[in-house]
């Protein structure tokens, strides 16, 4: 931890009192994952290829995907790696949240690279067992919300957005919920994860939004006039959201269409847990159904398609996720990622407006 070193030569050095304000980290934090991931880009994409780790594609997708057959997949990790380091120099390591949310989300960055790994290895897109991935999903998220309440004192309500006094308590059930709430955002992100660019700016969005919700609600005086839930050494999580965002950013410089590289199922399971947790440990659980608005479109039109082909043989879009059925629409693949870009940012401007709105 650099910053606290740093620090401890404040008495000699009065310009280094700086480095204990999470809001001085938060930048610092940012601009060490986007150089870093900006660095490491061009030798990480060709150690992908030279492993021969390529995108498989989907035989039943749109015809114009069968070009992107090869590009590198598991870029993820690239975002991981860049995140990582800045989260070693500037982010308080003793904090019990800040180790939660890098343990959801290197625990669900584990198990997307082994999806990724059976997927090149095998050149399928099938991967690793539905059900495993979610039984490990939920023992990760579930068992690190668990530890938490037991230990650390982690509330078990969940506030509701728009209404202040308000609260749900789920008590006992509530490491479920929280599990539920994690995986269920990091397959939403998973799904979405399909076109160029159209999952990591809905990222780096999300991120920006629960990034903010977390320093105001480990501000006392912030949250108390605010009227949300102060939640004890969130403040810690800014930083990290703010080199997740910046590692993105990185990596959309490498993902723009047409992609060099994709994330893969261990960028977007990670960064999906990632937002996942970070709704929980800020008691934002609620708000993700707005903020992550365009992520739950994409798993619910997933879902309908199952259900009604399963249950009348039919199809209610011409292909799952909804970006493929406005593809084979006749939209661009740029105009449908834009669009989704465009979508998310309003979302996310109405789940700050929860702040004041309560």
């Amino acid at each position: 931890m650099l910053y606290q070193w740093l620090y401890s030569f404040a008495g000699e050095f009065s310009a280094l009192n700086v480095f204990r304000y999470i809001t001085v980290r938060t930048f610092i934090s940012f601009f060490t994952a986007f150089f870093m991931c900006l660095i490491w880009g061009p030798y990480f994409i060709r150690r992908l290829r030279e492993k021969h780790f390529g995108q498989s594609i989907r035989d039943d997708g749109p015809q114009e995907h069968k070009k992107k057959a090869g590009t590198p997949t598991m870029g993820g990790g690239l975002i991981l790696l860049s995140t990582l380091v800045p989260c070693l120099l500037w982010v308080d390591m003793t904090n019990p949240l800040v180790w939660a949310a890098l343990i959801v989300t290197w625990g669900f960055g584990l198990i997307g690279y082994i999806d990724d790994y059976l997927k090149v290895s095998k050149k399928n897109s099938k991967g690793l067992s539905g059900k495993l991935r979610l039984i490990a999903e939920f023992l990760i998220s579930g068992v690190t919300v668990a530890v938490l309440i037991q230990w650390f004192g982690l509330s078990t309500t969940v506030s509701i957005p728009f209404v202040k006094s308000i609260s749900l308590d789920f008590g006992w059930f509530y490491p479920v919920f929280a599990a539920l709430v994690i995986a269920g955002t990091a397959n939403a992100v998973n799904l979405t994860d399909g076109l160029d660019g159209l999952a990591i700016v809905p990222v780096m969005i999300s991120a920006v939004t629960l990034g903010l919700f977390a320093y105001v609600a480990g501000h006392f005086a912030i949250a108390s006039y605010l009227q949300i839930p102060h939640v004890v050494g969130s403040g810690e999580l800014a930083p990290i959201a703010a080199a997740i965002v910046a590692a993105g950013l990185g990596f959309l410089w490498f993902n723009a269409y047409p992609a060099q590289v994709f994330m893969g199922d261990v960028g977007s399971l990670s960064l999906g847990g990632f937002l996942g947790i970070m709704a929980v440990l800020t008691h934002n659980e609620l708000l993700m159904l707005i903020l992550g608005g365009v992520f739950v479109v994409e798993a619910l039109s997933v879902i309908t398609q199952v259900i009604s082909f399963k249950m009348t043989g039919r199809r209610v879009f011409k292909m799952a996720p909804i970006h493929h059925h406005f593809e084979l629409g006749g939209l661009t693949e740029t105009k449908i990622i834009v669009r989704f870009w465009i979508i998310s940012l309003l979302l996310a401007v109405l789940s700050l407006a929860t702040l004041k709105l309560r």
